[in-house]
Order: structure tokens, then C-alpha cells, then sequence
């Protein structure tokens, strides 16, 4: 065989599971945990820049992820850092409907401590559901 694969090398995804009282700070503690894999200083960041964008999906879980990738477009697509300061989820109809409020910076590598390099959200394991403490959410981030 021409080729091996290699049982050691680093995996390119990072996990995190993300709770809160309510689905939107269940919401907004993912945006955080997002945010904390790509920053390894998020209280460094400043907010100079301000965002409010929308997304829908028929399911939550697809509407989680859509906002994350929210914040990702931006760093990629305006060197950007966001940080949710205010994030509603609400079902309207059939749809799940996430209106989201963000402030940063453009990255500043004097200042801001470069972390994992997020590329994506993955379908992977991606989870949003009610438990007995409020709601929690399973993400996996393609780095």
C-alpha cells in the first residue's frame, strides 16, 4: 500500500456542551465557548464593531448552528471577532428564529491571543435539547 494513516495525529475538531436556564442563554453560552476556542483571551476583546444579523431554520438544532456560523463568517470574511450581547430564539410557525446583537474588533494579533482557527460547525454529535435544569447544546467545531 502506498500510503498510511496515522493513528496519532491531532484530531481537527473541538467539543463543547453548553447550557443555560433558558434556550437563549443556552444560545449565548455557545456563542461564548465559540468565541473562547478562537480567542484565547475573549476578555480582551473590545467592542468597537457592532452586528445584528438573523437566522432561521425549521429545527433548533440547525438554527444553532447557523448562528454560530454567524460569528465564523465574520471572522473569516471581516477579520472580525464578535462577541453575542444579546441573543433572542424564539418558535415562530414552523421555524426556530434566532435574532442576535454582537460586538468586537478586527483581530489584532498585538492584543488578541490567536487560538484554534474555527472553520466550521459540524453536523456531528450537534444537539440542542430541554432538560430538567433548563436547555443544552452539544457543538462540535471543525478546526
Amino acid at each position: 500500500m502506498p500510503y498510511r494513516l496515522l493513528d496519532d495525529a491531532p484530531t481537527a475538531d473541538v467539543g463543547f456542551v453548553a447550557s443555560g436556564d433558558t434556550l437563549d442563554t443556552c444560545f449565548q453560552a455557545a456563542a461564548d465557548a465559540t468565541l473562547a476556542v478562537m480567542l484565547g483571551n475573549p476578555d480582551a476583546l473590545r467592542s468597537r464593531e457592532r452586528r445584528t444579523f438573523t437566522v432561521e431554520s425549521e429545527s433548533v438544532d440547525l438554527a444553532l448552528l447557523k448562528f454560530l456560523e454567524e460569528l465564523i463568517f465574520h471572522k473569516d470574511a471581516e477579520s472580525l471577532f464578535l462577541r453575542v450581547t444579546h441573543v433572542r430564539v424564539d418558535h415562530r410557525g414552523e421555524h426556530w428564529c434566532v435574532d442576535a446583537v454582537a460586538e468586537g474588533e478586527p483581530v489584532d494579533p498585538g492584543r488578541h491571543l490567536l487560538a484554534g482557527d474555527v472553520k466550521a460547525v459540524t453536523l456531528h454529535r450537534l444537539g440542542v435539547r430541554r432538560t430538567d435544569a433548563g436547555w443544552e447544546a452539544t457543538v462540535v467545531l471543525d478546526i
